[in-house]
This record gives C-alpha cells, structure tokens and sequence, in this order.
C-alpha cells in the first residue's frame, strides 16, 4: 500500500517541544504533573515530552506507561489477544494531575480504555490527554487537549506513527485504502511484535 509521510522527524520534535511548553503554560508550571504514556508509543512521546520540560523548566517530571489491553471494549471480539505489557505508575496518582499521552486519537475508545485503567491507581485532580495526531472520527465524546497535528482522514486510510525507541525512524504516515477491520488487526499484530 502507498504511503504519503505527514509528519517527518523534524515535524515531530516540533510538535512535541510546542506541546511540553503548552502543558507548562496551561498547568502554570509542572508542580504535581505525572506524564503517564499509552503501550506502545504513547510511552517514548511522554519521555520526550518530559525531557523537554527538564530542558526548559530545569525540573524533572515522572513518567509512567499504561497498558490499556485489558480495557479494551472490543476484546471478546479480537480474533488473536493482546501482548499485555507491564503497567509501571511511577507515584500515587491521588490528587496528581496527570497528563495522558498517546500516539493518534481516532475514535476515542483507546483513550476510554486508558481512564477506565488509570483510575484503578487512584483519583487524580484532573487527567489532561496528549495526542501527537488526532484523525478525527470519533465515537465517543473525548477530545485531546494538546494535539501536535489535527489530521482529518477518511475511515479507509490508516495513520501510523513510526518512533525511534520503537520503529527505528519518526515519522507519520497515512496508508491508503486500508479496511478499518484490516487496520485494526494490523495495529495488533503490531503490538505484538514490539513486546
């Protein structure tokens, strides 16, 4: 399938310096933030979100990932189960304000799983979202509230987002002509071979 690059390397670390100085403007400062990154690449983002406010801020966040399989709406009906990775919370989450973060938001299911599994740790003041890409097509009402690029798709195309400490390369892509059940189990089998 032909692939058209939407967001290269560049374009990334970009977006992800916009958005660590975002967080900090809007949270005034980074007192009590918790970045907590989605499996699988929602995980190296919120590090490089975190060691962008280090930069600039001269002060550490934590970061923790979230592994959200278990949450998902759709697990009865996936053909091949999920890879579980290891949840790793660095703090008590209680009264915390944690910023979520991961890779695309699309139907916002993904992101449902994620607060149904974050607030078994506890209840945070607020949870914020990070996306670096939002497509579009939602099914449920969540909206990120720091998006590195809003990229309207049609449903027969999918968005990959393809990161150094994973993928070996940054950069975005959209593959067109893909099923949204083809992409769907592409994703997993994915997932999969990064665990």
């Amino acid at each position: 399938m032909p692939e058209k690059v939407i967001l290269n390397r560049e374009d990334i670390r970009r977006a992800i310096t916009r958005i660590a100085h975002e967080i900090v403007e809007r949270n005034h400062g980074c007192d009590g933030i918790v970045l907590i990154g989605v499996h699988t690449r929602g995980v190296p983002i919120a590090k490089r979100i975190a060691a962008n406010i280090c930069l600039f801020e001269q002060a550490e966040v934590l970061v923790g990932d979230l592994d959200i399989s278990l949450h998902r709406d759709d697990l009865p009906s996936l053909e091949v189960q999920p890879v579980l990775h290891p949840t790793n919370i660095p703090t008590d989450i209680q009264g915390k304000r944690i910023i979520l973060v991961d890779d695309v938001l699309y139907t916002g299911r993904s992101i449902r799983a994620a607060m149904d599994a974050l607030i078994e740790f506890g209840r945070p003041q607020y949870i914020q979202l990070v996306v670096l890409v939002d497509r579009g097509h939602r099914e449920i009402p969540i909206r990120a509230d720091y998006v590195g690029k809003n990229m309207p798709t049609s449903r027969d195309e999918q968005v990959k987002v393809r990161l150094e400490e994973v993928d070996g390369t940054d950069e975005v892509v959209i593959v067109q002509g893909m099923s949204q059940h083809k992409s769907s189990r592409d994703s997993l089998n994915m997932l999969q071979r990064s665990s």
